[in-house]
């Protein structure tokens, strides 16, 4: 189990580098709109997801059918490089995500949807 002390290292690492991804990809994808990450580190790195957010479902359909998702794997295998995160298929460890499906499922509430089991892999 990693010490308070190295989690948060690995915390402030991916912060930084997954906020270096957001603001890359902001102005260059229709809709996107922020990149957030849970992780349980008792189980890390396995529990690591990180979870890019759409405005709406019509945009992320969108993206997901186009070559945003393969940059935005891209994206996340850097930034976890960059933090010094090694995992072994980084496709299992992003998901994707809209404002609008949130207003929907949990009334607006990101901090309660993303610690729904949805989240939590």
């Amino acid at each position: 189990m990693l010490a308070k002390r190295e989690r948060g290292k690995i915390e402030r690492r991916l912060v930084t580098s997954l906020t270096a991804a957001c603001e890359n990809n902001k102005s260059h994808i229709p809709g996107f709109e922020w990149v957030t990450h849970q992780v349980d580190y008792t189980r890390f790195p396995m529990s690591l997801m990180v979870i890019w957010v759409f405005d709406t479902d019509a945009h992320l359909s969108e993206a997901l059918k186009s070559d945003v998702r393969q940059r935005l794997h891209d994206e996340t295998a850097a930034a976890l490089i960059e933090a010094g995160v090694m995992v072994n298929d980084v496709s299992a460890h992003i998901d994707f995500d809209s404002e609008q499906a949130c207003r929907r499922q949990h009334g607006g509430d990101w901090q309660r949807r993303l610690t729904s089991v949805k989240a939590i892999h």
